[in-house]
Formats: C-alpha cells, sequence, structure tokens
C-alpha cells in the first residue's frame, strides 16, 4: 500500500511523454482513417476500440512497452479496421464480421423469441419504448436490437404513416 504513492521523476515524465505521443498518434491516425474509427457499426468496430483503449494504457503506464512499440500496435490497428471497413462492401465477408439486427417487436406484437435470443427482457424494452417518448403501444411500428447492440424504437403516432420496407431491410424477423 505504500507504493500507492511512490513514482520517481523519470517515470512520470516517460508517463507524460509516452501519453502526449500517444495522444498525437491517435489524432493522427483517426484523421486519416475517418471517424468510422471510433463508431460502433459492427463488432468489429467494437473490437477496436476494445484494442486502441489496451494499447493506449499499455503505452502510457507499462515501462516493458516503448512509445514507439505502442504507435507502432495502433497503426496495425487502425490498418485492420481501414481493411476491415473496405472488405465490408462485399456481403460475403460483411456476413463473416457483423451481427445481423433483430426484430423485437412488430407492431404492438412482442416477439418474445427473439428477446429470448438477444437477451433482452421485457424490462429493457420498456425501458427503450419510454426512452423514445412511446406512450401508446399502438404508436409503435417496429423495434429491432440493432448490430451494435442498441435498441432502435421506430414509432410515429399518426396511424397513416406506414413503415417502409427499406428501413426493415436485412433485419431477422
Amino acid at each position: 500500500m505504500e507504493k500507492w504513492f511512490e513514482a520517481s521523476a523519470t517515470s512520470l515524465i516517460a508517463i507524460a511523454v509516452s501519453a502526449i505521443g500517444i495522444y498525437i498518434a491517435i489524432i493522427l491516425f483517426t484523421r486519416l482513417a475517418g471517424k468510422r474509427s471510433f463508431s460502433k457499426m459492427s463488432s468489429f468496430d467494437f473490437a477496436m476500440t476494445i484494442a486502441i483503449g489496451s494499447i493506449i494504457a499499455s503505452s502510457i503506464l507499462s515501462s516493458s512497452v516503448s512509445l514507439l512499440q505502442g504507435v507502432f500496435g495502433l497503426a496495425v490497428v487502425y490498418l485492420l479496421q481501414s481493411c476491415v471497413a473496405f472488405l465490408r462492401r462485399y456481403n460475403w465477408f460483411q456476413e463473416g464480421v457483423d451481427n445481423s439486427p433483430l426484430l423485437l417487436m412488430d407492431g404492438q406484437n412482442i416477439l418474445y423469441e427473439n428477446l429470448r435470443k438477444a437477451r433482452v427482457t421485457e424490462s429493457d424494452l420498456r425501458s427503450k419504448l419510454r426512452e423514445a417518448n412511446v406512450i401508446e403501444l399502438s404508436e409503435v411500428r417496429a423495434v429491432i436490437f440493432e448490430a451494435t447492440g442498441d435498441i432502435s424504437v421506430l414509432h410515429s403516432a399518426n396511424d397513416d404513416k406506414n413503415l417502409e420496407s427499406w428501413l426493415l431491410k436485412d433485419v431477422q424477423d
């Protein structure tokens, strides 16, 4: 416990230099790779975010990982992200790396089997409906468990409005 507050000036300077270097590298790589780098559109995007966080922590706080090694690790992860983003244009690849969205409600009809598949409870569903300001189930057109893990609620108070089928393309029912 006494080591919690110990640090040499050299180690603090090394941490500061590593933090500045990694920070600059992330800004540079993100500018080169684009904002997609931190999106959460697919499972690979999520994995990238975790990998970047781990590399940042290791590079800044671990004396066994040099700044150059950390920057190189970041470059490899960003390169992988760019390659996957490019390859996702091909259906066969996209099906391999992406989860499919899943329909949880079709209009007012709750799809209990899909709730079970998604491991979403009725309580979770009600919470998302409230977040979306749904005040009557008759407003609900569809509730979708997105590939990212988010839940989208498509609703309208206007009974004359129908849900366009294009919005449900690739959604498993």
